[in-house]
């Protein structure tokens, strides 16, 4: 079991490495949007104790890559073909071209908005696009709704939740989840309007 001071120390080289990452991908005009776990904690979510996740364009992975081995991080090649990682120390990047085979383009870039996350100013993808995300990673061996009940309240209101209904309707998960918050009632009836449309 970790201690407080284990779990800050931890929270810290997170933070610092996801500081490095804003900061040499700024400085050399690559184009990104953290997203994830530290994306959810700059949208006033539960704080990330996972990697941290970059969202970059496919052509510019390559670049993005080259930076950060330049800043003293370690390149790792992933067998998924949506994604590429470095490591700096021990903690893990994920540099994501393709959440959930939908590519990151320029116009999901344009919507991010620039939040703080400890000391880095970052451009931070939308509230409705973590949930989707969130929701279209659920499956069979995969379907905690726990840790997804806390995201949603916390970011209802950020999230465009028709949105949300349109770009999930493929998966029954992400569906049952919907149900479920519109049952506890914390995001109204808006599946039924949605799926009117």
């Amino acid at each position: 079991m970790t201690t407080a001071g284990e779990r800050e120390e931890a929270a810290e080289e997170f933070l610092g490495t996801l500081t490095r990452v804003v900061n040499t991908l700024q400085d050399k005009g690559i184009r990104f949007a953290v997203g994830g776990g530290y994306a959810i904690y700059a949208r006033g979510g539960p704080p990330s104790e996972h990697d941290v996740d970059i969202y970059l364009r496919e052509g510019d992975v390559v670049a993005a890559t080259g930076a950060l081995v330049g800043a003293g991080m370690t390149p790792v090649e992933p067998p998924e073909d949506w994604l590429t990682k470095v490591y700096d120390g021990d903690v893990l990047v994920d540099l994501i071209f393709r959440p959930n085979r939908r590519p990151v383009t320029d116009a999901m870039l344009d919507r991010a908005e620039p939040l703080r996350i400890g000391p880095a100013l970052a451009p931070v993808v939308t509230g409705t696009e973590l949930m989707v995300d969130k929701l279209l990673v659920l499956e069979a061996h995969r379907c905690d709704f726990t840790p997804l009940l806390t995201i949603a309240r916390e970011l209802r209101e950020q999230v465009n939740w028709p949105e949300v209904v349109r770009d999930t309707r493929e998966s029954p998960y992400a569906r049952a989840f919907l149900r479920l918050l519109r049952d506890l009632d914390v995001i109204g009836n808006v599946i039924g309007n949605a799926e009117e449309r």
